[in-house]
């Protein structure tokens, strides 16, 4: 099954993709426009349709690939390379491969294209258990443990990833950093590191970058840096690659 995404315009839906890495293998103009794309076994499908709102635009597919890494790796260094940057708000926009607790807690992560569709990529379940559940009628949260504040990442994580909500996932993670001060230096750092991609997300610099200080702050650089956590370590990695 392919799902299928509207487009206001397919020639350049279609340059868009191809210049992420995807193949055009069918284009049509009449008796409407449609336009069919792969890569590396998997195809997203277009149908051109007349006064598009993005802003408007509910459409969504998911992607089941074998690995989600190599996937983001090339289409973000296709958008960098388009823009200059890679652009985390606006049309388009992409997100991290994340561990998502309502998505049995795999890594994906999502892509919004030039008409507001969100591309989901996930990877492919290769155990019965890894495939994502419903309980009572919802869907099944799949924690990866920890204390309040790890468990406030993890819905910050679903708010703004899965939902585009980042405005409330801010409000969340910065209020439970606050009620919070006693979790471990993993725990926060992760916490600040996402708040500071967060806050970039929302345009908020100033913000970002005090986030992201607190990240230094806990690594304990550039004074007297202690044995720096694996959490911690990733924090920092995390926050560089976000070009501060």
């Amino acid at each position: 099954m392919i799902a299928m995404l509207p487009c206001a315009d397919i020639d350049r839906t279609a340059e868009f993709w191809t210049a992420l890495g995807l193949t055009v293998t069918y284009r049509q103009l009449r008796p409407n426009p449609y336009l069919a794309l792969e890569h590396g076994g998997f195809a997203l499908h277009y149908y051109g349709i007349d006064d598009l709102d993005p802003a408007a635009n509910h459409s969504t597919c998911g992607i089941l690939v074998d690995d989600t890494e190599p996937l983001h790796a090339l289409l973000k260094d296709g958008l960098t390379k388009l823009y200059g940057r890679t652009p985390l708000n606006g049309l388009p926009r992409i997100t991290r491969p994340r561990r998502r607790a309502n998505n049995g807690g795999l890594s994906g992560f999502s892509i919004v294209d030039l008409d507001g569709n969100w591309i989901r990529a996930s990877p492919r379940p290769t155990r019965t258990e890894e495939s994502p559940r419903s309980v009572d009628d919802r869907v099944e949260w799949v924690s990866e443990g920890g204390g309040p504040l790890a468990r406030a990442v993890e819905n910050a994580v679903v708010m703004a990833d899965s939902h585009g909500v980042e405005a409330q996932a801010e409000r969340l993670l910065a209020g439970a950093l606050v009620r919070h001060s006693e979790a471990s230096i993993d725990e926060r750092a992760t916490a600040w590191a996402y708040l500071t991609e967060l806050r970039l997300r929302l345009g908020d610099r100033h913000g970002a970058e005090n986030a992201a200080a607190e990240v230094t702050r806990l690594a304990g650089l550039p004074d007297h840096p202690p044995k720096v956590t694996s959490g911690v370590a990733e924090a920092l990695r995390s926050v560089a690659e976000l070009g501060l």
